[in-house]
C-alpha cells in the first residue's frame, strides 16, 4: 500500500492517555495488528499521554492544547479536515460527532441500562454522545452479539451497521503461560479481577467469601478506582476483614503471577459487553465462576461454572463446590485451554481492517 494512500487511515488514540482497563486493552491490541497491517497508519493523541511506551510503540502524533472529549470534539474534527476526511477509527466508545467518516466501536450501554452504576456527568454526556455517534458513524463495532443487540434495541440502528469484533488475551499473557512464577504474600487464594465499582458486585463476592467455610483461605481483588464510578460501601464491608486484599492496579507481569497461583478466579459482574479477566483466568489455567449474565455465557461458553451474581448464598456455594472438586476443576481448566483459542486479536484486526478498506 502506498504511503499516501496508508495516510487516508487515521486512529483516534486518545485511549493512551487513560489508564488501562478492558476498553483500552482492546484498543491497544487491536491498534498493535492494524500497525502490522497498515504500516504508515497515523495514530493521533492529545499531548497529555499517560502511556508513554505504547505511544512510543505505535508512533503516536500528540498535537492540540486540549485534552479528553474536548480535544476530540475540536482539535481532532480540524486535523481530520486537513487531511481532507480520512477514515477514522475510533475504539473507546466516543468519536467527533460532526465528523461523517467515522468507524466506532461501542463496547456497551450500561450507562444506559443502569444509569446509577455512573457518575451523573458521565451518564449525561454518554446519553447525549453515543446514540449520536453511532447513528452518524459509517460503522459501528462491538464486542459480542449481546452488546450487538443492545446497541440495535437501544439506538435503533440496523443490525447491518453493527459488527462484532471480539477481545482476546493480551500477548503478554500468553506468553507467559509456561513461565515460572514467583512466591506470592497471599497464601492459598481466590482472585478477582476488575475495575472497582458497583456494576462488578464485587460485595457480593466479598459477602460470600465472609460466609466461605474453607481453612486458610485468603481472597485478593486487584483493580483501580476511578472517580466515574465507585463502590463506596464496599469497604465497610472488609473493615476488619483480615482475608481479604485489594492490590490496586498491577501491571501485567504481576498480575499474571497472580492469575498463575489462583485456586479460582471469581467473576461477579452484573453486566459486561464482553468480559476480559475469564479468559485471562483460562490462560492460566485457574478454573473460573462468572456470573450468569449479559454477555458472559457467550463468552465464556462451557469454560465456566455460572452463578445468579446476586445470590450470595449460591455464590458461597459455587465456591466452595469448585474448591473441593478438584476433576471439575481439571475439567473446566482443559475447556479454559480450548475456549481461549476462539478469540485472535489478529483475526479481530483483520475484521476492523476489512471495514477500513470498505470505507476508504
Amino acid at each position: 500500500m502506498a504511503k499516501d494512500e496508508a495516510r487516508q487511515v487515521v486512529v483516534n488514540a486518545r485511549f493512551v492517555t487513560q489508564p488501562i482497563t478492558g476498553v483500552q486493552r482492546f484498543a491497544i491490541e487491536i491498534c498493535r495488528q492494524l500497525k502490522q497491517i497498515y504500516p504508515a497508519i497515523r495514530f493521533v493523541s492529545p499531548r497529555n499521554i499517560r502511556q508513554k511506551a505504547i505511544a512510543d510503540e505505535l508512533e503516536v502524533e500528540p498535537f492540540g492544547y486540549f485534552t479528553s472529549h474536548v480535544w476530540e470534539q475540536l482539535e481532532l474534527l480540524h486535523y481530520l479536515h486537513k487531511l481532507d476526511s480520512p477514515v477514522l477509527v475510533n475504539l473507546c466508545n466516543t468519536a467527533p460527532l460532526y465528523f461523517t467518516r467515522n468507524i466506532t466501536c461501542i463496547h456497551d450501554l450500561a450507562f444506559a441500562v443502569n444509569p446509577k452504576w455512573f457518575s451523573k456527568a458521565f451518564v449525561s454526556l454518554y446519553s447525549f454522545l453515543i446514540p449520536r455517534v453511532a447513528r452518524k458513524s459509517l460503522q459501528v463495532i462491538t464486542v459480542s452479539k449481546y452488546s450487538k443487540a443492545e446497541i440495535v434495541k437501544y439506538i435503533g440502528i440496523p443490525e447491518t451497521k453493527v459488527t462484532v469484533v471480539y477481545n482476546s488475551i493480551a500477548h503478554v499473557f500468553l506468553k507467559q503461560q509456561h513461565t515460572d512464577h514467583k512466591y506470592n504474600s497471599y497464601g492459598n487464594y481466590l482472585l478477582a479481577v476488575s475495575s472497582i465499582d458497583p456494576r462488578k458486585n464485587l460485595i457480593s463476592l466479598v459477602q460470600a467469601f465472609k460466609r466461605v467455610k474453607i481453612r486458610d483461605l485468603n481472597l485478593v481483588i486487584v483493580g483501580a478506582e476511578s472517580k466515574v464510578f465507585g463502590d463506596p460501601h464496599l469497604k465497610e464491608e472488609i473493615i476488619n476483614c483480615s482475608s481479604i486484599f485489594f492490590t490496586g492496579y498491577l501491571p501485567d507481569d504481576k498480575l499474571a503471577n497472580l492469575y498463575k497461583q489462583a485456586c479460582l478466579f471469581i467473576y461477579p459482574s452484573l453486566y459486561e459487553g464482553f468480559g476480559i479477566p475469564p479468559l485471562e483466568a483460562m490462560a492460566f489455567g485457574c478454573p473460573t465462576i462468572v456470573s450468569n449474565q449479559a454477555s458472559l455465557p457467550e463468552i465464556c461458553g462451557d469454560a465456566s461454572l455460572y452463578v445468579e451474581p446476586l445470590d450470595v448464598n449460591s455464590l458461597q456455594e459455587k465456591i466452595e463446590s469448585l474448591y473441593a472438586n478438584l476433576d471439575l476443576q481439571q475439567q473446566l481448566r482443559a475447556k479454559g485451554y480450548n475456549q481461549i483459542k476462539l478469540y485472535s486479536w489478529q483475526r479481530s484486526a483483520e475484521q476492523v481492517a476489512r471495514l477500513i478498506q470498505q470505507y476508504r
